[in-house]
């Protein structure tokens, strides 16, 4: 199965919509009666799971630090790795989410790992930082307040560490958008019980896209200035 053939922007920020569409339609017999997960959606109206609620009647959760609109289940939180499974659970959130996106532009890997300690899922979206090659192992030090600097390519997690942590809970990668933003995730239970084949599945020098969106390292985001330090990924894993 090549991915790259669906990708279609309705409501998200690049491709993603038509890949969720493709995951969708390959994964469920029936898609009525799902559950998304999204936080760091802004005011919610180009996200990943817009198209969830709009298009197939799912119900969900978004989040967001500055934003809240009860008419989609819009809630004003700023997510942590300490507070992100008891918000889950303050909103109802069910233990089996169907589609989850991760989109905090700074702790992204950490608040992931808290999930998929708690939680199963089957679809995970998340932002990797692209300026790190496929064989790059890094990630920010957690900082609880931290967050993006909104110019700089010191943020987020390689496309290698993610890999790592979404392998440790039996994910597969199956897919990253041709902007270099998001990869796809894939419970492995699905993939095995549905007999799928994925194009380069776990393939990370295949499925790497370098970023398309700035002016800095590889077309990414501006380089720090400051030089900051990533760690790798089992540094990161017992923060």
């Amino acid at each position: 199965m090549d991915l790259s053939l669906f990708e279609k922007k309705s409501f998200s920020q690049n491709g993603e919509d038509g890949i969720t569409e493709k995951l969708i339609e390959l994964l469920y017999d029936n898609s009525n009666d799902k559950y998304y997960v999204e936080f760091g959606v802004q005011d919610g109206q180009e996200c990943n799971t817009r198209i969830l609620r709009e298009k197939y009647g799912w119900k969900g959760l978004q989040m967001d630090g500055g934003n809240e609109n009860s008419s989609i289940n819009l809630k004003r939180e700023f997510v942590t790795k300490e507070n992100i499974v008891s918000l889950l659970s303050k909103y109802n959130v069910p233990n089996k989410i169907n589609l989850l996106c991760v989109d905090i532009d700074f702790n992204d890997f950490y608040c992931l790992k808290e999930i998929l300690k708690a939680y199963k899922c089957d679809i995970i979206i998340c932002e990797y930082n692209a300026t790190h090659l496929p064989n790059e192992d890094k990630v920010v030090p957690y900082n609880s307040r931290g967050g993006w600097d909104g110019s700089t390519n010191f943020f987020g997690a390689s496309l290698l560490t993610l890999y790592k942590l979404a392998n440790k809970y039996d994910y597969s990668l199956v897919y990253c958008e041709n902007k270099g933003v998001n990869c796809f995730f894939v419970s492995n239970t699905l993939i095995n019980e549905k007999h799928l084949n994925f194009n380069n599945l776990n393939n990370i020098d295949e499925l790497y896209r370098q970023p398309r969106y700035g002016h800095g390292p590889r077309n990414g985001h501006l380089q720090d200035p400051y030089s900051r330090k990533f760690i790798k990924f089992e540094d990161a894993f017992i923060q």
